[in-house]
């Protein structure tokens, strides 16, 4: 445990033993028995796996407008619940062989046990061919580090090489990047982005799973079968894959780089591209299918500022039906996210059992999350409510907290003054809050509250998930890493109403909702701190 860490635990183990609110309103409580019956509907087989552009997302879609309609929530696009949007689904099948050749000679990497290989480019048929592999690093060009991965070098008819995460990961040093926490730059989307802009015709990121917080098992199911995009103007790339930690190993000891520690060499200041002396050559073949899928919207109107808006947010959409393991080929992501999708019923219905506040309150519902955001990133280019009227945004993404807990971990602590709304909230319920431990795995990045941050929109993003009251922080550590390992992304996300410990789940959206209800019924709205990237779109 950080010094850091230890203060905040310690500091607010203090605040919660001596604080005392006398004249606390009773609030409305969550209903539990509510967010069990919606996780286990939502997760069920018969919404296969909740994909867009399938049976399950007309399901899912019709299922939340029903359950918002009953309790009585105004559709939140104008006459409708929802929000079209629309994408293309690329259905690819990459070659069965990823070739890499050199002057020594070429060897093969086999699709899914050594490489995943996708597009974003809307074409029947892509791919690369004896494109150049030239070694990126981290694939980043940061001015305020003064870091350009890219520099020095023309990448039309390239592939850049680069791994995963950014330079301060695990470097000792504090003042490289952000240190040991993730930013922005270390994520797979930013590497492919940055590297179409640079005009290379694909990437390599080299998957690690320490860095990446994810094994590769999670790689072959997210990146093979059908993926979503949104279609626009900026550059793609032909091909963006991924090879796992054997094989970058392999293509480095076939390199000009054999015997160099390409990790040291990627975090040296000053790092210029290595032109490996290899090529690579793959190809993909993709049906093209363009629909609209949908965000659910819903809204109770406030009763003073109606223009004022509060939003919840969670991702409908999981997985869907994909590679079978152990028999069962259904991806029902009952904690990822049928969890936070019943939680906007849950917290829906507490609003409204609570009765009018001054200020409306906005639940969406968005899509394709698991796609790279896309729901979200589409509602941020065409909000539906003023972003400089959106007073606050409230996530809830894998809600899986295995019972109550003493801690309110969030991520991205220390960007807005949401930080103190979340702590006076969680005092009332006698717990502390603590900034994410695991800043390094970029989990602000990687939910739907980052899109609504990037237009300026003060988001929350927060679980308990470290201290219980009733278990020990060991054991919450092993519940925590079985789901990471064994059923995150995987068919196992599964709801069993015999063994699912909710009671942490609802301590926490009782805690969303106290929050919510405050802003709902005020005049203020939360800032961005000094130092945060997101301040300036909010002024």
């Amino acid at each position: 445990m950080t010094k850091n860490l230890l203060k905040f635990l310690v500091l607010a183990l203090y605040i919660s033993c001596n604080t005392e609110n006398k004249n606390a309103e009773k609030p409305v409580e969550i209903d539990q028995a509510t967010l069990a019956k919606h996780i286990e509907r939502l997760a069920s087989d018969a919404f296969l796996g909740r994909k867009p552009f399938t049976e399950g997302e007309v399901k899912t879609v019709n299922y939340l407008k029903d359950e918002f309609e009953k309790l009585g929530l105004s559709p939140g696009n104008g006459d409708s619940y929802f929000q079209e949007v629309p994408m293309v689904e690329i259905d690819g099948s990459p070659s069965e062989k990823m070739v890499i050749s050199g002057k020594d000679g070429s060897f093969d990497l086999k699709v899914l046990s050594d490489f995943v290989a996708t597009t974003s480019q809307v074409k029947t048929e892509i791919g690369l061919d004896r494109s150049e592999l030239v070694f990126a690093g981290y694939g980043i060009v940061a001015p305020e580090y003064g870091w350009n991965d890219y520099e020095g070098i023309d990448w039309k008819g390239k592939t850049a090489v680069v791994l995963v995460n950014d330079p301060g990961f695990q470097s000792g040093d504090s003042t490289l990047f952000k240190g040991n926490a993730m930013t922005y730059y270390g994520r797979w989307t930013y590497k492919y982005e940055e590297a179409a802009r640079q005009g290379a015709d694909g990437v390599i990121i080299v998957h690690d799973t320490e860095p990446a917080s994810y094994g590769w098992n999670v790689v072959e199911s997210g990146w093979s079968g059908a993926k979503l995009i949104i279609e626009s103007d900026l550059p793609l790339l032909k091909v963006e894959s991924w090879v796992n930690q054997e094989s970058a190993q392999k293509i480095f000891d076939a390199s000009i780089m054999k015997g160099e520690d390409y990790k040291v060499l990627a975090r040296s200041k000053g790092f210029e591209p290595i032109p490996l002396g290899l090529d690579v050559s793959v190809s993909i073949q993709n049906k093209i299918k363009k629909d609209v899928s949908k965000n659910v919207i819903a809204l109770i109107p406030g009763t003073e500022k109606k223009d004022e808006v509060i939003i919840y947010s969670a991702h409908w959409d999981h997985l869907g039906v994909g590679k079978p393991i152990d028999g069962d080929s259904i991806y029902n992501g009952a904690i990822d996210n049928a969890s936070g999708t019943a939680g906007l019923l849950a917290i829906a219905e507490a609003f409204k059992k609570n009765g009018p506040t001054k200020r409306s309150v906005a639940f969406i519902a968005v899509t394709a999350e698991e796609q790279g955001l896309l729901g979200s990133a589409y509602y941020a280019e065409n909000p539906i409510f003023d972003p400089k009227k959106t007073v606050a945004n409230i996530n809830m993404d894998a809600l899986g907290s295995p019972g109550k807990m003493k801690d309110l971990t969030i991520t991205g602590y220390g960007q807005s003054e949401m930080d103190k709304y979340a702590e006076e909230a969680a005092l009332e319920q006698g717990r502390y809050i603590i900034p994410d431990p695991h800043a390094e795995k970029g989990y602000f990045f990687r939910s739907d509250h980052f899109n609504f941050a990037k237009i300026g929109i003060p988001a929350l993003y927060a679980s308990g998930s470290y201290e219980g009251f009733d278990q020990s922080m060991e054991s919450i550590k092993a519940t925590l890493d079985d789901y990471n390992t064994h059923k995150y992304h995987q068919p196992s996300d599964e709801y069993d109403p015999e063994t699912t410990e909710l009671s942490g789940v609802s301590f926490d959206l009782q805690l969303f909702f106290e929050v919510g209800r405050k802003l709902a019924n005020e005049t203020y709205f939360p800032k961005w701190y000094e130092g945060s990237e997101f301040k300036a779109a909010r002024e």
